[in-house]
């Protein structure tokens, strides 16, 4: 599970859209607060987020990369470029959507109001990969964990929206 996970990250670095690198150099590469409750998004406004979490980096990286071709798996096109099936593209697209923003939150200095925050980018990041096997899954009990996730997910956000409106600023 843990090689699972360093597979992952590792290809998150190496691979990305070029679209979402275009979106993201014409958004000025700032992580989408937008999942976070307003309480979240107040206590980042006067935070200066580390150049690491700007997007540049991973902007290079991804340069002349081109994912718009699906194929039957992970390969390279014949230009050398690497390719992915719409199913890895929308697994990526959760992973990267919920990463920056998670990253931002542990930039709060209130340690309870980070860690519910986070959780709450962690918990809809968690609802959008589920929603990648419920689309693109052919096994009926993944799919069934996956719409369980969702509602425990929901729930929790809900519950953790609600703890941040009461926590200390």
């Amino acid at each position: 599970m843990h090689h699972f996970f360093a597979t992952m990250i590792t290809a998150l670095c190496l691979i990305s859209t070029s679209a979402t690198a275009q979106d993201s150099a014409m958004k000025g590469t700032a992580p989408d607060l937008s999942v976070l409750p307003q309480v979240c998004r107040d206590a980042l406004k006067d935070v200066k987020m580390p150049a690491m979490m700007d997007g540049s980096g991973m902007m290079k990286m991804m340069e002349g990369m081109d994912m718009s071709k699906p194929m039957g798996g992970m390969g390279t096109s014949a230009a050398g470029q690497m390719t992915m099936t719409a199913a890895q593209k929308a697994s990526m697209q959760a992973m990267m959507k919920m990463h920056m923003p998670m990253m931002a939150t542990h930039m709060i200095k209130e340690p309870d109001l980070a860690f519910n925050c986070g959780m709450i980018v962690h918990h809809q990041g968690a609802i959008d990969m589920a929603n990648v096997v419920i689309k693109f899954g052919k096994d009926e009990a993944s799919k069934a964990m996956a719409a369980k996730i969702i509602k425990d997910q929901m729930a929790e956000i809900q519950e953790m929206t609600a703890r941040v409106a009461k926590l200390p600023k």
